[in-house]
């Protein structure tokens, strides 16, 4: 069995761009390395100063070097028949097929991870980074943070692990196609993501400091973390080298489990969430009758508007919401402050998707009354409601509170008679806001699995 040992330097930490600025591959037997390719690559793009202080490698280095197409074939030469292996091989594999993916073609291999093979076959140690490792094995490392350094302390880190390995189970068990090894990142125990449930709910990504780096809702958690394993986006390969741990809470169904993720975005903070990662909303809407009877919809600063019937994270995000508006129920841009006001007919009507109402070809009371159909989604219609779903075990019910208009919080009990006052020393309190609303108001548009009891 022949090992491609793989060390790559790159431009930098997983943003985009990352490119590779420099390759080593050692041809390793099992017992001796027979042959090594090792060079620099132009990245077609600019090295930033903080990637040269940490390689030393400038771009006047990379300026003559060969590009990525040009050393293809060797790469696919020298590790072709042979098992993929790196110290974090996702980061490395993934990066080169990148490359090939950019280039038209496809990379595929066999991977061993040394990270993971070394936790097992020298268990104990506090860290597993290729420094940290080989200082406590007493492996050299001739060049570090070069490709080729590198590359050759994890040769001699892999012929260790083969020699502790007296049976070859280990790392047979590895490269087993079953085995999830190759996909799970270096720092997450093997256990860990075994024990991951397939139940509905909210699942936490965390760091070797146990800092909470990212949170995502799921049907089936087991199975939404594996997919951002194996996903080769830029920002999916850096969050999973930096995931240590995931730990999860079952909602039982969808809806908790959306509110719950929005809460803890916003409560966290992660540093890989962005959708929902701000907490303070400065935009408000509202709504008055123009001159001309028609409502108008028209947003600003929120300190301004004495009562918003919704407020948002930004001028975009409310355009973007008003956009959706503006198509679902026929309403005119003009009068929902999305195209300038004026003379004339909007250009929405030009193209038939307005009704006329600003040029008026619509009655006034007709586009009111869709108007006011579109106000109702905005503030969800929200009367004291409470909305029955499932549960998280048999006989258990999930259940959504909201009182006096707002989203109070949500519940799990197994009372036949569920009320406010019934269920109030269940129910984990929330905060109410525009995001949750709009979860709410659309999951009662677009589901049909819970009961209403107002």
């Amino acid at each position: 069995m022949n090992y491609a040992i793989v060390d790559i330097e790159t431009s930098g930490f997983g943003g985009s761009p990352n490119k590779i600025t420099e390759i080593s591959i050692f041809l390793f037997d099992g017992n001796k390395v027979i042959d090594e390719f090792t060079t620099l690559v132009n990245p077609e793009c600019s090295i930033p100063s903080y990637i040269t202080g940490l390689t030393a490698i400038t771009n006047e280095m990379v300026a003559e070097a060969p590009k990525f197409y040009e050393i293809a074939k060797d790469i696919l030469t020298i590790t072709r028949d042979a098992i993929f292996v790196a110290h974090n091989v996702n980061f490395d594999y993934g990066l080169i097929r990148k490359e090939f993916k950019e280039l038209g073609g496809e990379f595929r291999r066999k991977k061993l991870c040394t990270v993971r093979l070394s936790r097992k076959s020298f268990p104990g140690y506090k860290s597993y980074s290729l420094g940290n490792i080989c200082a406590e094995l007493a492996i050299p490392i001739n060049g570090r943070h070069r490709a080729r350094g590198d590359a050759e302390a994890t040769v001699e880190l892999l012929k260790r692990a083969i020699a502790a390995d007296t049976n070859g189970e280990l790392i047979s068990s590895f490269l087993n196609a079953k085995n999830k090894q190759g996909t799970l990142p270096p720092n997450l125990k093997t256990k860990t993501f075994n024990e991951l449930s397939i139940s509905t709910g909210v699942y936490y990504f965390k760091n070797l400091d146990g800092k909470i780096i990212y949170v995502g809702k799921a049907k089936n958690i087991k199975q939404r973390v594996m997919s951002h394993f194996r996903d080769s986006s830029n920002k999916e390969r850096k969050m999973t080298q930096d995931v240590a741990d995931v730990t999860y809470f079952i909602t039982g169904n969808e809806l908790i489990a959306f509110l719950l993720e929005s809460a803890e975005i916003k409560k966290h903070y992660p540093l890989y969430n962005r959708a929902q990662k701000r907490s303070k909303e400065t935009i408000g809407l509202t709504h008055y009758k123009n001159q001309n009877g028609i409502i108008q919809l028209v947003f600003n600063d929120s300190k301004l508007i004495q009562a918003p019937i919704a407020k948002f994270y930004s001028e975009r995000d409310v355009r973007s919401y008003l956009d959706k508006l503006i198509i679902d129920f026929q309403l005119c841009p003009k009068n929902c402050s999305i195209e300038r006001g004026g003379k004339g007919s909007c250009f929405s009507y030009g193209i038939k998707k307005c009704k006329g109402v600003c040029c008026e070809r619509e009655n006034v009371e007709q586009y009111n009354a869709r108007v006011m159909m579109a106000l109702k989604t905005i503030q969800g219609d929200f009367k004291n409601e409470i909305l029955i779903l499932k549960g998280r075990k048999p006989r258990e019910k999930g259940v959504v509170f909201i009182k006096n208009g707002k989203y109070i919080g949500y519940a799990f009990t197994n009372k036949r008679k569920i009320s406010f006052e019934r269920c109030k020393n269940e129910i984990f309190y929330q905060t109410d806001n525009s995001d949750v609303r709009r979860i709410i108001s659309a999951y009662k548009r677009n589901y049909n699995d819970f009961t209403v009891y107002e």
